[in-house]
């Protein structure tokens, strides 16, 4: 551990202490049941994040979206139209994921000069908090070298890199590459992917350097196939908190700030390096707790609204990517919008209802006018995706194969500058369809993202700009 974490760390455990085992049995059910499931939900980032990671690493080789520790995983091209895999995918910007185990020494991650394309390499912890972000925001186009080093790590950083100190012994680049949809975009893309590159401190500036992930545990004590919700579930109460303890000891040393959460869940017996008892706490309280998980996964579903506001119909997310102790908001990230960007590198509202409150349906038309001068307000790019709700956002097949809609498709202006959007199932017109993002029959969703959103006025950042709402027609 770093002297910080080990600070904390001793603070806790003296903390710890102090209360002692008796104190858990002096709880009453409705304080100990209180006291779990806050630390449920400060856990759920931690949990659902090393449950990702190991589902994704388990593989001898790249597959998808899975691949060994230390190896790129590179999405070449975006999905199809039948696509049921990960809700809510992206035409925009296709994919680059490595996870990284810096216990051993520090890695080296770097990219090539991106030439004016835009991209983005933001860096998780196990917490899932976002660490550090590369790219054309903050590192520019340029080539660029990041030495990631683990907790507790002092050694000297080589010319010409960027530190990032990373608090957990696992870590996750998830990079995004600009494409705009074309086979020759696709390649060029592609090309670059191949250069980026990720591996030890040790084998830095050795040409024929390939690496060897370690060999993995094919039966990590759940399901390597099932949503990280169900495995997480499956956990049960104790089973959750053993896990919660074990991640905590050495593997992801919670953060000075969280000193008194972990005061608190010590009450219960929840401490790094321990294993949980839940019969210590009583059988009224064991029987209290045994629908824990099902009960706070519900409390951070209902706690949904609070990812942002609404403005002119569409929710607009603040504040997800840094989350202090905040726990809640990382939680529902965690179980609804894993893992998330800074804001300041993207934001992306959507929108389920128009101007008159009802709910969005294929079923009629509508339109989205930006007045003349008044588009999204971003540094990068920004485009509008359609979805249909069928157990998940998912594109909507279509006869132009078109699941966005964004300046890359040319869009027709009106006489006054303005430029009209259209929602709608069938076709407005040859003339029209620049501007037409096709809608399914049923109900859908409309998410516009916008990539590197200016911080001057106006600015999505501040409300300053909002986008204008989706108007029936039809």
């Amino acid at each position: 551990m770093t002297s910080k974490y080990l600070a904390s760390f001793m603070l806790m455990t003296g903390l710890a202490t102090a209360v002692g085992s008796g104190t858990a049995n002096a709880l009453t059910v409705d304080e100990a049941r209180s006291i779990a499931t806050d630390a449920y939900v400060y856990g759920y980032s931690l949990i659902t994040t090393e449950v990702t990671r190991v589902q994704m690493t388990s593989v001898d080789k790249v597959e998808g979206l899975r691949g060994p520790m230390g190896h790129f995983i590179n999405v070449e091209r975006y999905p199809p139209a039948d696509y049921r895999g990960v809700s809510a995918p992206n035409a925009d910007t296709l994919y680059s994921a490595a996870w990284l185990d810096l216990g051993d020494e520090p890695w080296v991650l770097s990219y090539p000069d991106m030439g004016e394309r835009y991209f983005l390499f933001p860096m998780y912890s196990l917490w899932m908090p976002v660490i550090h972000s590369g790219g054309s925001r903050t590192t520019g186009e340029k080539a660029h070298k990041f030495l990631l080093t683990g907790p507790g790590w002092s050694g000297e950083v080589p010319e010409g890199m960027t530190r990032v100190e990373v608090p957990t012994r696992y870590m996750l680049t998830l990079a995004r590459t600009y494409a705009d949809g074309t086979e020759a975009d696709y390649e060029a893309v592609n090309a670059l992917q191949a250069q980026y590159d990720i591996r030890p401190l040790s084998a830095e500036g050795k040409a024929d350097y390939t690496y060897v992930a370690p060999p993995f545990n094919p039966d990590p004590g759940f399901s390597l196939t099932d949503k990280p919700q169900e495995v997480i579930l499956g956990f049960g109460t104790e089973g959750y908190f053993d896990r919660l303890a074990e991640l905590m000891c050495k593997t992801a040393p919670p953060a000075a700030e969280d000193a008194p959460m972990l005061a608190e869940m010590a009450k219960i017996g929840i401490e790094p390096c321990k294993d949980f008892d839940l019969a210590a706490l009583g059988p009224d309280a064991a029987a209290a707790l045994e629908t824990l998980p099902q009960d706070a996964l519900k409390k951070i579903g209902d706690n949904q609204p609070s990812l942002g506001v609404e403005l002119n119909g569409w929710t607009v997310t603040k504040g997800v990517g840094a989350y202090g102790t905040d726990y809640m908001k990382r939680a529902v990230v965690a179980a609804f919008g894993w893992p998330a960007n800074l804001q300041q590198d993207a934001v992306y509202p959507y929108t389920l209802k128009d101007a008159d409150g009802q709910p969005l349906s294929g079923e009629h038309k509508y339109t989205l006018t930006f007045a003349k001068g008044q588009e999204p307000p971003v540094s990068g790019f920004w485009s509008i995706t359609m979805y249909e709700i069928d157990q998940g956002w998912w594109f909507v097949p279509n006869k132009l194969n078109k699941f966005t809609v964004s300046p890359r498709n040319h869009l027709v202006p009106n006489d006054d500058g303005s430029v009209t959007l259209y929602f709608q199932n069938e076709s407005p017109g040859a003339d029209k369809e620049a501007n037409w993002l096709p809608a399914p029959k049923g109900s859908f969703i409309p998410m516009l993202r916008m990539y590197w959103p200016k911080e001057t006025n106006p600015s999505i950042l501040d409300g300053s700009w909002t986008p204008p709402s989706v108007k029936k027609v039809q």
